[in-house]
Parts: structure tokens; C-alpha cells; sequence
């Protein structure tokens, strides 16, 4: 008789997108595991307790095992983990970032403002490969779970105990259910229709497989003359949480690759559904991941792809190429996403970006020529859903820096093609390469800054005080 367990993960309100990573996740516990495993998708809008019904009449009579998995930070539903656990439910932290937001921030126990962690939500963590819930599932009933790898959990006398975790495996990599999404319905647990979903290829960031040692300027509101630097060696943009989680593990091979593509669904025409292939630097490879899609009897329709405006530029004649393949397959390639973040050179260099603002110039000029050569296959601006990257406000916008960037913004016209309708302000994670930068600010300057859960507050009114 299949046990239960469920995956509750974040999700946007009005959306239609799949989640590979915990769909991907539950793949592997249902194919490998006594355990039926579903994924629920959380909108901040969604009444918890018509959640909690939900999960009651799915689980039963049986002991709720809920995962959580890429919570983007949301406090409500760690407090939902919380409240399960209280209840007597076996509650797992896992995804991006679990073993640090369980374990807390650096020196909690030496700065009481610090974040203390999640290790009261939920009843351990699981970091990496999810392969690593077979034998913490098998164990539970026997109180052995806690020989499996990549954990982390309080021991009794409340001290953090954590296993080493197991390297990814291709293997485990290759499927992907992707019926098994939930969204919380009136009537419970519905599922809904997915018009777009991802294919892994990379695992982690190749900008992040290389350390350097950069000096970053203070925020602008402690040091408006701009001579006040700390030295901080980084692995991958200083602000990214991916980079300091699973840094660049590398590719996974094409068999794997072409597994996950045969997984996904297909739309009403029998073409695959539109996906975003994960990967910073796919272009290299995508006339050869096209052709052999093709050659395996799989029609796709869209290929939606995240760059840098570095790779981007260095490999057009991949994409060419490729676009090429796209005209006679009747196919589309958006470029959905380049992470510009800025047009000031200092911001960049701040944010450890490897790249200038003739970089992110060149890049878009690329993309309009492309657009105009291929007008079908070819898709980049916002007005075809593509957000590219762009962060404002910084802890070093000035004067200086806002005219510089309406200065560039303008003369390229980018309002009309490359901005998002909304900047996304500089989000620091406990864990990410800038946090060092402002726990080294305040030992130095004896300042103490705000915490907003696992989020570090680096603007003037998160200014506690000093100390």
C-alpha cells in the first residue's frame, strides 16, 4: 500500500508554469520509494487553511510527511511548517539555500539580530541531490533516517548536526512527472494546466566556478565620497544565492538532457510545451540539442533561454546556427532573461558581474539586428514576455550613478523593448557573497543592520544603530 507524501513549494498568483525542481524531486520518491509524492503550489494569496484541509484529506490516517522546497523567503510559509510540525507532522526543509537558512546566519549566537535559522519549523533539512530522500523516508519509521546524507538536524542538547551530502547523479536526472503539480482549488487539491516548463542542463553557474578577490564600496548613505571599500574574495555575481549554494557543478550529458525534454508535455498540435533550457551558457550546444530533438521524432516549440551578455555575444554564431534549425522546424528561441542589472560600471563591478556597460550595450544591439534577420524565430523584447535583469535600487546608487544609467537607458532606447515594467531592488541573502560585505561593515563600523527573516536589510532605514 503506497504511503503519502507531499512537496509544498512557492508560486505566483495567475501563473501556468511547471517547477522542475520539486516536481523532479517527487519523481524520484515516487519512482524509488514506497511514498505516492505530489508538489502543491503556494501562492501568497492562498488561505492556509483550506490548505491545511487539503492536506488533511490527502494524507488521511496517514503521519503527513511535507517537504518544502524554494520558498523564495516566505515567511508564511515557514510559519505554516511550523505550525504542521507542532501538530506532529514530519516537516523537511529542502531546495536552494536549505542548509544555511536552517542553520541560520553566520555568528547568530554572537549577534542576536542576526537570522537564527529555521531549525524550529522544521524537523531537519535535506541539501542536495534528491536521491537523498530514499533512505531518510526508509529510516523514518525506524529512527534510522538520521544515517542518510546531505542532513542536517538539532541533536538534544540543541546543536546542529550535518552529514555530508552525495554529488548529483545523471541517473536520477532523467525524469520528470509533470502531472504530479497541485494548486489549491475550491473544491482541494486541482491540477493545473502547465503551458511552460524547464530542462536542466547545467547545474549551478559557470561564472561561479571562478574566485576573485574584489574590493566593494560601502552603501552610498555611509560614505558618500566613495573611499570606503571592503576587500572580500567572491565565486560567481556577489548578490547570487546560486552561486554560493551549489556553485558550478557542470553539465549533465545529452542522454539526460533529451530524457528530460521527451518528459514534457505536449500541446494541443503534439509539439512539446515551451521550456526554459537551464543553462547560462547554452548556446554552444543548442544546434546540436535542436538537431537531435528532431531526429528523435520531438517537434518543440519554443526554447526559452537565460545568458550573460558576455556568453551571449562571444557565441553568435552558435545561435545563428541554430536559428537557422528553428526557421525550417517551425520553431521560436526567446531570450528571456539577460541579467544586465546595471548601466553604471561601478554598480557592476560591485556586483561582481564580470562584464561592463558596453557589454550589456553590444548585447542588446545583438539582439534587435537578430530580431530584424529573423523575425519568426527570434524573440527577446519585453513585449514577447521576456524580463531581463535589471536591479535598482543598489546600496551605491548616487547622483552620479542614476544619470549615468538614464543616460545609457535613453540613448538606447530600452524602455520600449529591454526594460521590465519593474526594477527588482538588490535582495541580499543571508548567505550570499554581499552578506560578508555587511557583516564585515558592521563589525567594522559597529553598526547593526536589520533582518527581514533570511533577507539582510542594507538601505538607511534598516539601520538599527550602533553598538
Amino acid at each position: 500500500m503506497m504511503k503519502k507524501m507531499a512537496i509544498i513549494t512557492s508560486y505566483f498568483d495567475g501563473e501556468s508554469y511547471g517547477l522542475l525542481g520539486p516536481q523532479m524531486a517527487a519523481t524520484v520518491i515516487q519512482e524509488n520509494t514506497p511514498y505516492e509524492c505530489i508538489v502543491i503550489a503556494v501562492t501568497h494569496s492562498d488561505d492556509k487553511t483550506v490548505l491545511k484541509k487539503a492536506l488533511s484529506g490527502y494524507f488521511g490516517r496517514e503521519m503527513p510527511i511535507v517537504g518544502f522546497s524554494s520558498l523564495s523567503g516566505r515567511e508564511d510559509l515557514f510559519l505554516f511548517a511550523k505550525a504542521l510540525k507542532a501538530e506532529g507532522a514530519v516537516t523537511i526543509l529542502a531546495g536552494p539555500q536549505s542548509d544555511v537558512d536552517f542553520s541560520g546566519e553566520t555568528g547568530w549566537r554572537d549577534y542576536p539580530h542576526r537570522f537564527r535559522g529555521l531549525s524550529e519549523c522544521f524537523s531537519f533539512a535535506l541539501q542536495g541531490p534528491a536521491e537523498q530522500a530514499i533512505p531518510v523516508l526508509e529510516g523514518i519509521a525506524n529512527g534510522q533516517w538520521r544515517n542518510a546524507s546531505g542532513l542536517l538536524y538539532t541533536d538534544d542538547e540543541g546543536r546542529i548536526v550535518k552529514t555530508p551530502r552525495q554529488s548529483w547523479k545523471n541517473k536520477f536526472l532523467r525524469r520528470v512527472r509533470w502531472n504530479n503539480l497541485y494548486r489549491v482549488g475550491r473544491a482541494g487539491l486541482e491540477n493545473p494546466t502547465i503551458n511552460s516548463g524547464q530542462v536542466l542542463q547545467h547545474i549551478g553557474c559557470p561564472h561561479a566556478a571562478r574566485a576573485k578577490l574584489i574590493e566593494v564600496d560601502y552603501p552610498y548613505h555611509l560614505d558618500k565620497k566613495g573611499d570606503k571599500k571592503i576587500r572580500l574574495k567572491f565565486r560567481g555575481c556577489s548578490f547570487c544565492d546560486v552561486s554560493s549554494d551549489k556553485g558550478f557543478y557542470g553539465a549533465l550529458n545529452s542522454e539526460t538532457v533529451l530524457s528530460q525534454i521527451a518528459c514534457l508535455p505536449e500541446d494541443s498540435d503534439g509539439r512539446k510545451i515551451s521550456f526554459e533550457l537551464i543553462n547560462e551558457n547554452a548556446l554552444p550546444g543548442l544546434p546540436l540539442l535542436i538537431r537531435e530533438s528532431s531526429e528523435r521524432g520531438m517537434s518543440l516549440t519554443q526554447i526559452n533561454l537565460t545568458l550573460r551578455a558576455d556568453w551571449f555575444l562571444s557565441n553568435e554564431n552558435y545561435l545563428r546556427e541554430a536559428l537557422h534549425m528553428a526557421r525550417k522546424l517551425r520553431m521560436r528561441i526567446m531570450l528571456s532573461s539577460i541579467g544586465f542589472e546595471s548601466f553604471d560600471d561601478r554598480i557592476l563591478r560591485n556586483l561582481n558581474k564580470g562584464l561592463t556597460v558596453k557589454t550589456n550595450i553590444d548585447a542588446i544591439l545583438l539582439m534587435r539586428r537578430l530580431k530584424n534577420e529573423f523575425p519568426l524565430q527570434w524573440a527577446y523584447s519585453n513585449r514577447d514576455g521576456a524580463n531581463h535583469g535589471f536591479i535598482h535600487p543598489t546600496p551605491w546608487d548616487s547622483p552620479e550613478t542614476d544619470f549615468n544609467i538614464q543616460q545609457v537607458t535613453a540613448s538606447c532606447r530600452m524602455h520600449s523593448d529591454i526594460l521590465p515594467a519593474h526594477s527588482v531592488p538588490l535582495i541580499i541573502h543571508h548567505a550570499s557573497g554581499l552578506a560578508d560585505w555587511i557583516r564585515e561593515i558592521e563589525t567594522s563600523e559597529k553598526m547593526l543592520f536589520e533582518r527581514y527573516v533570511s533577507v539582510i536589510g542594507w538601505w538607511r532605514e534598516a539601520l538599527l544603530g550602533r553598538y
